[in-house]
């Protein structure tokens, strides 16, 4: 088993010259756990925290600077990514989902996504149309740019507006807890090279559809968008 002792990340927060520029349609709040959370299943994606390693509290804390309280919650959360295993009066260990799991996580997250679309055809105002090209607009403009860290902040607020969309409470919550789960996932995919400029093709066939009002397109875009992402994703983890 390994442990944490060895060579490990910096702490969570990044140097200034590397920090993500908020755009004003991009901007949002982003917490401390969350930030911590997506740093250290970003580590863990990466290989930088092999599994088996025990994630002691006290330690991980000192090493993301960081109280015990956030280290507790983003163990809880990477558990239900399948990214840590609990144990009950022991250190959590880092784990490596299943490639079962994980295929079956996207083939649920593709169909809720998939339904969130194709309601936006229908159910989207005609400001709320206005908003999603502002959105894909900017999207564009940093894949010209290759801006990979802005375009990962940016491409979660073109999905989460497209779950608003959808005009259905319910669906945004169960969507929205689907993607916490693969977070982590969704974000190691844009890594691969050429991905920024493929996940903007994709976006806009999905774009193009819900301005069109076109239900089925716009389900069916999505759809294969997300199965997409899964199959860059792993394409991703076969180099790590």
């Amino acid at each position: 088993m390994s442990s944490m002792s060895g060579p490990l990340p910096e702490a969570v927060t990044a140097p200034p010259a590397q920090r993500p520029r908020r755009r004003r349609t991009a901007s949002r709040a982003v917490t401390r756990t969350e930030e911590l959370r997506l740093q250290i299943a970003d580590d863990i994606v990466r290989g930088r925290i092999p599994p088996g390693t025990a994630l002691e509290e006290m330690e991980v804390a000192k090493r993301y600077g960081v109280s015990r309280t956030p280290v507790r919650e983003v163990i809880r959360d990477l558990a239900a990514s399948g990214l840590v295993e609990t144990r009950p009066h022991r250190s959590a260990l880092v784990a490596k989902p299943s490639l079962d799991r994980l295929r079956g996580m996207f083939d649920v997250m593709a169909e809720l996504e998939a339904l969130c679309a194709g309601l936006c055809a229908v159910h989207m105002t005609k400001a709320e149309r206005g908003q999603l090209e502002a959105i894909h607009a900017e999207l564009a403009d940093l894949t010209r740019r290759g801006d990979e860290a802005n375009y990962t902040f940016l491409n979660d607020r073109f999905h989460t507006f497209l779950y608003g969309g959808a005009h259905n409470a319910y669906l945004a919550e169960i969507t929205l807890a689907t993607r916490a789960r693969l977070q982590p996932f969704r974000r190691a995919q844009f890594r691969n090279l050429g991905r920024l400029a493929l996940s903007y093709a994709e976006h806009d066939t999905v774009v193009q559809a819900i301005l069109r009002g076109d239900k089925a397109e716009a389900a069916s875009a999505m759809r294969s968008h997300i199965l997409t992402v899964e199959v860059a994703y792993e394409r991703y983890a076969e180099g790590v």
